[in-house]
């Protein structure tokens, strides 16, 4: 935990509580904090900066808040669209493009994606909450990402998909595409990412005669989480 973000509803004025275990737990066991020490702060959705610690035992943590005005660091212009992957990967991965700044989330279901995902308790708004969190205290960012659940193939192509690339460029990862992942662009961008094994084909078609370009990370297949968490990093 880089950083203690606190929900606005634990802050009064120059002052904040905490009392939640598993932050309570952290402050003892990873940080050995002790009253008096100046700690890295943020508040969900506004500014970043230092506050003292005035009291920690095992019920709470007060904290006295000092200059609060650092902004959070950039977001990435991209919207990920993630075919639903298996519950385990789901967690690591929303806490992976999470840290790493991506703040528009599609969970979108395609046809390799098993129906039993979407029943998982992890696609909880609680869990995907606490998921979400775990990757803004790991970067020092206080800005949650928005995530959106998808069910269908074709009303995502329909309803969703062209108002998305009015104003981005799509792109789709899959295997065996002609063209290389680009680098370093910063432009706005659609990444599409398919489940394990991938897109089908007939889903590949319609996405490129969408408007979307096809690319690849080379020839080795990688897991969800690898491969996203590699796009990212070249892309941007």
């Amino acid at each position: 935990m880089n950083l203690i973000l606190l929900d606005p509803s634990e802050v009064d004025g120059h002052h904040a509580r905490i009392t939640d275990a598993r932050r309570l737990t952290h402050l003892h066991e990873v940080h050995r904090a002790n009253e008096g020490d100046r700690l890295t702060v943020g508040i969900q959705g506004g500014a970043m900066g230092k506050a003292t610690l005035t009291e920690l035992n095992k019920t709470q943590a007060l904290f006295a808040l000092e200059d609060i005005n650092e902004p959070p660091p950039p977001a990435l212009p991209v919207h990920l669209v993630l075919a639903l992957p298996r519950p385990r990967m789901l967690a690591r991965t929303l806490e992976h493009v999470t840290a790493l700044g991506v703040k528009e989330i599609t969970l979108l279901h395609t046809k390799r994606v098993e129906k039993s995902y979407w029943q998982s308790p992890e696609l909880r708004p609680e869990k995907i909450h606490q998921h979400l969190i775990l990757g803004l205290e790991q970067a020092r960012d206080t800005q949650l990402p928005n995530v959106t659940l998808c069910k269908g193939f074709r009303p995502f192509m329909e309803e969703q998909l062209p108002a998305l690339l009015t104003e981005r460029r799509g792109l789709v990862a899959h295997p065996g595409m002609e063209n290389a992942c680009p680098r370093g662009i910063d432009e706005p961008t659609l990444l599409l990412v398919g489940p394990e094994g991938g897109f089908i084909p007939w889903e590949v078609e319609q996405l490129l005669a969408a408007g979307c370009e096809g690319m690849h990370l080379g020839p080795r297949i990688l897991r969800v989480e690898t491969a996203v968490t590699a796009l990212l990093s070249r892309l941007f």
